[in-house]
């Protein structure tokens, strides 16, 4: 089967694109896109869709984005195809809105394929993804801990977006440019992003290590196995669901004139398998949740609140959870309704009833560099690389070199990988500098008479492998001290949210 029947097929099973959907189809310059804008034309010209116009987002994060434009730009004029061009300093938007680079990249590129798909009046704007991407998103979902949902990958649809591409593998989509660049196409150049060579970016790393491992050492078809076990995941997640809105309409009731509040009946919760009960509730708190974050661990301490001998309550977020009589009592709350841990103010106090008797667990990625904001304990960290020669040891307090303040300098050759930010676990260990041993970090904190209240509001920057480096603001894991002054480090910061270190 040809490449253009595989993808007719999988428009076809996935019901993705019809004769007279309108597509605007999205364009980077790499290989991938490049080979959609070809399909997509190709496709236009046997009825089959109705290609409305080409989209290139310029991030200006890399020296080379100017070039990719311009060969965009001459691919939709091959082509002879409408294209649209936006632009924006992402790097500008993440330092404003306190996010990564990835995400505010992200966000700023789903942002402008809404403006395209309007501009273009069409109906989906297509991406270049394909099952090679599938498979690293699966890694990734899969080594930062996921269940089906998160296991689910890459949808083919998701809403206005379509992925007509992903049941191609990326080499069988340069094959068939080469070819059609040997036949005179001008539309089958394409460039290779430079910044895919950083494996500091978790995904490249994934690209560059991870799967060329797997291939080598476990299975060479790994591609294809973990793009199906997506879509394995995919299709259980989807019944999944189904199966809880069914359920969720005869146990959870919203009383007439209380505002956001569900009610669930325990009894029948109860009787539910645990894994549709645990969604159940996670859809609940979700929809109460007004945007933030709801994770499984908290739809877990809410069901540890439903059984009877656990807890009588607990703060999530956007939300209060509570066992009243027989039923577990959700309630919808504004954002500044629960007391936060002020990092620039060590003789705050938290509501007591918020953070440290909840199971308000909270974990974010945190690139290098970048900053992450914790909503949960109104602060943000950040991290950035300080090299040898360029040393800020001058400008950082004293306490920096054992991080018991709002900076710490950590050994960066251990740092390899990806950090994340989360808060305290139960069985939680780590070296604090100076003690000669592993500590457990809530006897640490009864040590360093920081109130129960405030515990769980702690931010804890920790290694790809789990392990603590920095207990924000009050101590470095010993293994992380910088004892060489030719060593190059990371700085760590914690602020205020909206404040300064």
């Amino acid at each position: 089967m040809s490449l253009i029947d595989r993808v007719r097929q999988f428009i076809r099973d996935h019901e993705l694109i019809r004769p007279e959907t309108r597509v605007a189809g999205a364009l980077s310059g790499g290989s991938d896109s490049v080979a959609l804008a070809s399909v997509l034309r190709d496709l236009h010209a046997h009825g089959e869709l109705c290609l409305a116009g080409i989209a290139h987002f310029n991030h200006r994060l890399r020296p080379a984005a100017d070039r990719d434009e311009g060969l965009a730009a001459s691919i939709a004029a091959a082509l002879d195809v409408p294209m649209l061009v936006d632009r924006e300093d992402v790097a500008a938007r993440a330092r404003d809105e306190h996010r990564s680079i990835e995400d505010a990249a992200h966000a700023a590129r789903y942002a402008f394929f809404e403006r395209a798909r309007h501009h273009f009046r069409a109906d989906v704007v297509a991406l270049g993804h394909t099952r090679d991407d599938q498979a690293e998103t699966f890694l990734l979902r899969l080594v930062r801990g996921a269940g089906p949902r998160g296991l689910a990958a890459m949808y083919p649809r998701n809403e206005r977006i379509v992925r007509p591409l992903l049941g191609c593998r990326r080499d069988d989509l340069r094959a068939w440019l080469a070819a059609r660049k040997t036949q005179g196409d001008r539309a089958a150049e394409y460039v290779d992003d430079e910044s895919n060579a950083d494996v500091g970016i978790p995904r490249n790393r994934v690209r560059a290590e991870l799967i060329p491992l797997l291939k080598g050492r476990f299975n060479p078809a790994i591609v294809d196995v973990l793009a199906d076990e997506a879509e394995v995941a995919r299709e259980t997640w989807v019944w999944l669901q189904a199966v809880a809105d069914e359920a969720a309409v005869q146990l959870v009731l919203s009383p007439e004139g209380v505002g956001d509040v569900r009610t669930i009946d325990l009894e029948a919760l109860n009787r539910l398998p645990p894994p549709l009960r645990r969604v159940v509730v996670w859809r609940v708190m979700t929809q109460l949740a007004r945007g933030r974050a709801v994770g499984f661990d908290h739809a877990a301490a809410a069901l540890r609140v439903a059984a009877s001998d656990g807890p009588s309550a607990l703060d999530a977020p956007g939300q209060r959870v509570e066992r009243i009589g027989s039923s577990l009592v959700l309630t919808g709350r504004p954002p500044d309704a629960v007391g936060r841990w002020n990092p620039a103010n060590p003789e705050s106090r938290a509501n007591p009833e918020s953070l440290a008797n909840s199971a308000n667990l909270f974990r974010y990625p945190l690139s290098i560099p970048g900053e992450v904001p914790l909503p949960q304990a109104n602060c943000v960290v950040s991290v950035h690389a300080v090299v040898a020669a360029d040393r800020e040891r001058e400008a950082i307090e004293a306490g920096a070199i054992v991080g018991n303040g709002p900076v710490a300098i950590v050994r960066s050759d251990l740092c390899r990988g990806s950090l994340a930010v989360r808060n305290r676990r139960p069985g939680d260990r780590f070296r604090p500098v100076g003690l000669g041993g592993k500590k457990k970090l809530q006897d640490f904190f009864v040590d360093r008479k920081v109130a129960r209240r405030e515990r769980d509001a702690v931010p804890l920057v920790v290694d790809e492998t789990d392990r603590i480096v920095w207990v924000a603001g009050y101590g470095i894991d010993e293994a992380f001290r910088v004892t060489d002054p030719a060593q190059h480090v990371l700085l760590l910061r914690l602020k205020a949210l909206g404040g300064s270190a």
